[in-house]
This record gives structure tokens, sequence and C-alpha cells, in this order.
């Protein structure tokens, strides 16, 4: 438990870091909140569901103003937990997990396996506060790229999309270094193609 919060606190002090800038002016702007959470609600499984239902066709309209093709109806793709989960290493906000059908083995990845080109997993995210504000977070993409294509993230593409499709960063595009992090986060499970996976008590069929 020690070393899971000690990850939790580099990759959030990474992600700060790397977006300080925005993370300031989010703090400032209500309907930008989720940039930074202090205070997250301390939610039950159902209240969480309860929350991404309410949010759950607004955020798959603002994602999809960003107009990227791996996206596309990402909803409908496996989910991989049973209800939206605290993740401090995306800001304190309520994550899902979801991956394409190409990521056919994100599931039960084992050491030194690795996913095939093409697979995509996608974190939407909410804000809930303990204040009982309620608004969309960004979504967090990866993407596996053929062997060879970024050897820094090891052929894997980080996106950042924000409620409104705009994008934050993409470490194959615009405003790459913005995401820099999220490489230096995931190489605490490089064992696991760079993978986290969903927490025990959330997964599917636990």
């Amino acid at each position: 438990m020690n070393a899971l919060r000690k990850l939790s606190t580099i990759c959030m002090t990474a992600a700060l870091v790397a977006s300080g800038a925005a993370v300031a002016w989010a703090q400032s702007n209500e309907s930008e909140a989720h940039l930074a959470i202090e205070n997250p609600a301390d939610l039950s499984k159902e209240g969480a569901r309860q929350h991404y239902r309410g949010l759950k066709k607004q955020m798959d309209r603002g994602y999809a103003t960003a107009h990227l093709d791996q996206l596309m109806n990402y909803q409908n793709w496996p989910l991989f937990n049973d209800a939206p989960y605290l993740s401090a290493t995306h800001g304190q906000r309520y994550v899902n997990s979801y991956a394409n059908r190409m990521a056919h083995n994100y599931g039960t990845l084992q050491p030194g396996e690795k996913l095939p080109v093409g697979s995509v997993l996608a974190k939407d995210s909410m804000t809930v506060t303990d204040e009982g504000r309620v608004h969309p977070g960004a979504l967090f993409v990866m993407e596996k790229l053929p062997e060879g294509t970024s050897p820094d993230t090891a052929d894997w593409r980080y996106v950042m999309v924000m409620p409104d499709g705009s994008l934050f960063g993409d470490t194959m595009g615009d405003r790459a270094g913005a995401v820099a992090y999220c490489h230096v986060c995931h190489e605490a499970v490089a064992d696991r193609d760079y993978t986290f996976f969903v927490p025990e008590d959330y997964r599917v069929g636990n």
C-alpha cells in the first residue's frame, strides 16, 4: 500500500508539474476544475454509477468533437470495471477503463506479454467533490503503435482530451510535452506492457 501511495504521489506530482500553468488557471475557473481535485467525494459504487449515468451522454458528445477516429463509440467497448473508481494517478478523478476489441488480452495480460498494435485504452473521468460539484473530466487515451514508431514511449501514444473535445496534449502531435509525464508514470508497470489495470475490488466479475 505504501508503494502504491508513493507511486500515486509521483504520478500526480509529475502531472501537475508538466501542466502547472494550466492547473493554476483551471483552479480559478470552476467549469474546468477537473484538472486539480483536492477534495474528491467518497462515493459508494452505486453513487459513482449514478453520477456517471447522468454525465455519460454529455461526455461522449464532448470528447467526440476531438474527431479522433480511434475513439469512435468508445463507450460501446468492453468495460473492465463494475463502477467508476477513484484514481489518484489521474488527479483524484473517478475513472472508467475501456479497451477496444483489438486489446483483447488487456484483462488477462501476464508479465512480459504485449498488447497488439492498434490496441486503444480509454479512461474517461468525472469530478465529484465533497461539496457536491459534479462535472466531466478529461479522457485519457493510450494507443499501441507499430514497433519503432515512438521509442521514447515504448511505442505507446498518449493523448489527453478535454471535456469540450480540445486536446490537452498528444505525444505524437500537438503539445507533446504536456503529456510526457504519462509515460514516466506508466514506466512503473513496464512488465505489463506499460498498462495499469483496474483495482481488484472494481474488476468486472469480482
